[in-house]
């Protein structure tokens, strides 16, 4: 005697059952996945999988199977969208690139310090003394004056050529040069 769990739905059954019922199961998994052909396809397959599975549902004296393969697949359908749920959502190579995000790990910032000091090395030492009053001390124009012990115009005037011969020394930076300590993009010499 052959119990259900070793017996298998034959194969002119499964057939018959996939083409009586197949296009329309198929059309009504497609509406519980949104117009997803692979996933309806795929629950599709699994469906009959369940049917070949389960003889006794071939067997019984039900008028029409397809409430019993509606309400598998919709139950199919219902767990698939609750895994896809729990599980992050899936990457392809190019999104990671994309959202990757980039480390700053401070070898361009020394770089730009090194050659910085080296510029302000090749200043006179009043336009050097004016540069380290208003960037690297963060002095107002007045403080400056004061500190240096000249006019206001001059230290403008000063700081003015000074971040020009900076610019002529440091070829590759730009006009959009920063210096001094935490200078950022938000703290740029003017051109």
């Amino acid at each position: 005697m052959t119990t259900t769990l070793c017996r298998r739905t034959d194969a002119h059954a499964l057939a018959r059952l996939h083409s009586e019922h197949g296009k329309a199961l198929y059309g009504f998994l497609l509406g519980l996945t949104f117009g997803d052909r692979h996933r309806a396809e795929d629950l599709l397959q699994e469906t009959l999988f369940r049917a070949w599975k389960h003889p006794e549902v071939l067997e019984s004296d039900h008028a029409s199977m397809r409430p019993w393969l509606y309400t598998v697949g919709r139950r199919l359908a219902i767990d698939a969208r609750r895994a896809r749920q729990v599980r992050p959502a899936e990457v392809g190579p190019d999104a990671l690139d994309t959202h990757a995000p980039v480390a700053d790990d401070g070898t361009e910032q020394a770089v730009t310090v090194l050659d910085v000091r080296d510029a302000l090395r090749l200043l006179s030492p009043e336009h050097r003394a004016v540069l380290v009053q208003i960037y690297f001390r963060g002095a107002s124009v007045c403080e400056a004056a004061e500190a240096l012990g000249v006019p206001a115009g001059t230290v403008k005037s000063r700081t003015y050529y000074a971040l020009r011969a900076l610019r002529e020394a440091m070829p590759g930076y730009g006009p959009g040069l920063a210096i001094g300590p935490g200078a950022g993009p938000d703290r740029r010499v003017a051109a």
